[in-house]
């Protein structure tokens, strides 16, 4: 018993270790962020009205030292059940991360769809156009833009990188358990009334189902998710993951043990060390 209990804590000894020395090693060799850059993304008037005059769509654009540049970019669309945006912990907050490593960080606040999914897809394509319009003064490769999505944010990325097309293709996705299907049986219920409203026809139910939207032209992805996620069912980006093996979509899914639903980049996820050098070593694998 004393055995197993000194294991244990020599474990945990091990893993606060391994953890201290990779956020020392990251403090180390950190990059220098410009200023937080906020746009507004329909200048000119939005299309596909929601009826909330209110609601407006904007970037808030984080770029690497320009001397570090790699010329990649993400566009991060924030969870939220498609009522609210969790801004912070699925957006913001990871620009130090992706910053460090030479990478644009622009976070996306999309519009509320109040039934219209053409709101957040035009608003997640316009975002990836504007990137793209720039990428010469914010030192990107317009062949390097992808697109990253956390829950309700990763159904609709994941609508846009198997449905949209020419200069609003991503050329990767990343997933943090996103919601993939509209189907009644295992959807997030509350994501699929916001986007589609409370009696959304068959046809709109496979369409916005992305496991279903997937080609071989579908750009290469990271999943991650929890298999103890109550909130949005692991069959979500398992199903997504398939299909994507089945059409030859190179993918990597990552499954954590524990932590639920919406750790995002929170330090309190039991695997955020894991998580954080597993999604850079793949950044790094392509």
């Amino acid at each position: 018993m004393q055995a197993t209990l000194f294991f244990v804590t020599l474990q945990q000894i091990l893993r606060e270790m391994k953890r201290l020395l990779f956020f020392l090693l990251l403090a180390m060799t950190v990059t220098t962020m410009n200023a937080q850059q906020v746009i507004n993304l329909w200048p000119k008037g939005a299309p596909n009205n929601n009826g909330d005059k209110s609601d407006n769509a904007e970037l808030r654009v984080f770029l690497p030292d320009a001397k570090r540049a790699t010329g990649r970019a993400v566009v991060v669309c924030p969870g939220g059940a498609y009522s609210h945006l969790a801004i912070e912990h699925e957006g913001t907050d990871w620009a130090y991360f992706f910053n460090h490593q030479g990478i644009a960080l622009i976070v996306l606040k999309y519009r509320m769809p109040h039934g219209n999914p053409n709101v957040p897809v035009s608003d997640a394509e316009e975002a990836i156009r504007t990137v793209r319009r720039n990428a010469k003064s914010w030192h990107i490769d317009t062949d390097q833009v992808g697109i990253m999505g956390f829950s309700a944010g990763g159904h609709l990325a994941s609508t846009i990188a198997t449905q949209s097309r020419g200069d609003a293709k991503p050329n990767f996705q990343i997933l943090f358990y996103p919601v993939i299907t509209m189907d009644p049986s295992f959807t997030h219920s509350g994501s699929m009334e916001n986007l589609l409203g409370k009696k959304p026809k068959k046809k709109e139910i496979n369409q916005y189902s992305s496991d279903k939207q997937v080609t071989r032209a579908t750009p290469r992805a990271f999943i991650a998710l929890s298999d103890d996620d109550d909130l949005v069912l692991p069959a979500n980006g398992a199903y997504y993951y398939q299909e994507c093996y089945r059409h030859d979509v190179p993918a990597s899914l990552h499954v954590y043990p524990t932590g639920g639903h919406g750790w995002g980049y929170r330090e309190s996820f039991q695997f955020h060390l894991e998580m954080v050098l597993e999604l850079k070593g793949w950044l790094q694998s392509f």
